[in-house]
This record gives structure tokens, C-alpha cells and sequence, in this order.
């Protein structure tokens, strides 16, 4: 009779435990208070869109089922606008690097770029247009420029 996997410990094998952050309590404060919604960038842009008589859906998935939200949503017209954060999204004029945990922090904005890159291709593909805005941009440039993609989108 063969011993069962749970009966003989040195057949079992323990996945290798998490690594650990070691994250000082001001940055781990300041990390806390970070909103993943209604950011000012975000609310500034979408008053200039609301003044320029746009109206759109805020923080919602563009396509059902996807797990990636959208800052701006006008569904009619397949438009999504998504606000990117210079630290986290990796700007390329503001762009900084944590040196704390400095390895970490580099695959994990990576990972961020990665899936905008990714979550771009997947919408396109599906016939939306994507419109990336930096949090650094003039909103009002920003909305003129959004407002020009849906006057050239709506149906005639």
C-alpha cells in the first residue's frame, strides 16, 4: 500500500512564502490614502467635459464582463477614457522610481503599463476608441480633445 501525499511530509511540498514588503509607516500612510476613483484629474477633466454638454457613465467596465474600468464611458459610441496617474502608469515626462523595495515597485509598474497596453489592444479590437489622458494634461485641452472624438463619432 502506497502513503497518501498528506500522510508523508517530505512528499509534501509548501508553496515558497510570500515576500514581504518592508514598507515605512509614512509611505505606507501615504500609499493608503491613494483613491483608485474620482482623483482630481479625473473630476477636473470630467467638469470640462459636463460643461461642454458631454454626458457618459464614470468608473464602469466599457465592455461586460471585463474587470478593467474606465474613468469615462460613452458606450453608444464605443469611446473610453481612462486618466493615468504619472507615477503609476509610468509617465514619460514624470515618471519617478521608489527606491525603497526598488526591484518590487519596478515589475509592478510594469505590470501596470503592461495591462494599459493590453487593455487597449482588447478594446480596440472589440471597435472601441481609447483615449489615455495624463493627470499632468490641461483638462480643458484634454476635453476639447475628447469632445472632437465624439462630435466626429455620433451618427450624422
Amino acid at each position: 500500500m502506497s502513503a497518501r501525499r498528506e500522510d508523508n511530509p517530505e512528499s509534501v511540498s509548501t508553496p515558497p512564502a510570500p515576500r514581504k514588503l518592508v514598507t515605512d509607516a509614512a509611505t505606507s500612510a501615504r500609499m493608503s490614502k491613494q483613491r483608485r476613483a474620482d482623483t482630481a484629474p479625473e473630476l477636473a477633466l470630467r467638469r470640462e467635459l459636463h460643461r461642454a454638454g458631454l454626458r457618459y457613465f464614470v468608473d464602469r467596465p466599457p465592455i461586460k464582463g471585463q474587470r478593467r474600468r474606465a474613468d469615462v464611458v460613452f458606450p453608444r459610441l464605443r469611446i473610453a477614457v481612462y486618466v493615468d496617474g504619472c507615477f503609476w502608469h509610468r509617465c514619460p515626462d514624470h515618471a519617478t522610481d521608489p527606491k525603497n523595495n526598488a526591484q518590487w515597485w519596478a515589475d509592478k509598474l510594469a505590470g501596470n503599463v503592461a495591462r494599459d497596453r493590453a487593455t487597449d489592444l482588447a478594446l480596440t479590437a472589440a471597435g472601441w476608441a481609447v483615449v489615455r489622458v495624463w493627470e499632468h494634461e490641461d483638462p480643458r485641452a484634454a476635453a476639447e480633445r475628447i469632445t472632437a472624438l465624439v462630435k466626429r463619432s455620433e451618427p450624422s
